[in-house]
């Protein structure tokens, strides 16, 4: 069973003994001190053996998108492997970006977001959003997510349209909590996979 399987099953089983799921603000104890890492805190690890054993870990991609504010030549967007469910109840997705990040300042002004879930043949979409300083949208096809307003990329076999509830810092990165307004799938193709620095997608032929 899935994580969101998992989640469903404990949903429900409140449900069940008359528990209440949602009564306001959630506070985790002990609360954490979020902030970023010292310079004497760091541990003795090299960053290449960092990124090349990590690199195992086998992601989706997607690109988070956020519409033009005021005085903006146009909408925001990168794309970000670093993004995952995190609540059923109340609907909420999170993504992480780092904090040196140029797109980052603009889609938190925006307050919005919408996450666009890469399809296997939509490797070239992912690299053009992965450079810094182009006009990513050039030549992007693209409509308005029915809520937020975000680009919602044409083709891509899922998106998230997303208000930003939260962000905390994550050392070097910032956590970015989404709360889904609207969301939608074509539950057919492949999805786009990283690993090991490289683009793949699943073998359907294996058993």
């Amino acid at each position: 069973m899935g994580h969101a399987g998992m989640a469903a099953t404990a949903l429900r089983y409140l449900r069940s003994v008359g528990e209440p799921t949602t009564t306001g603000p959630v506070e985790a104890l002990p609360r954490p001190q979020l902030r970023a890492v010292g310079e004497d805190e760091r541990a003795p690890l090299d960053a290449g053996e960092f990124r090349r054993v990590l690199g195992n870990f086998a992601t989706g991609v997607t690109v988070i998108t956020a519409p033009a504010c005021e005085g903006e030549p146009g909408p925001a967007g990168f794309a970000c492997q670093s993004f995952s469910s995190l609540s059923l109840d109340p609907p909420l997705v999170s993504f992480m970006v780092a904090r040196t990040s140029t797109t980052w300042p603009r889609i938190a002004r925006a307050g919005v977001f919408c996450v666009n879930v890469l399809g296997a043949d939509q490797g070239a979409l992912c690299r053009g959003f992965a450079v810094s300083g182009a006009d990513k949208f050039a030549g992007v096809v693209y409509d308005a997510a029915p809520v937020t307003g975000s680009p919602r990329l044409t083709g891509v076999p899922a998106w998230i349209d997303c208000t930003i509830q939260a962000v905390h810092t994550g050392g070097d990165h910032l956590i970015v909590v989404g709360r889904v307004d609207a969301l939608g799938a074509t539950d057919d193709g492949d999805p786009l996979l990283f690993h090991r620095g490289t683009f793949g997608r699943f073998d359907t032929s294996a058993t």
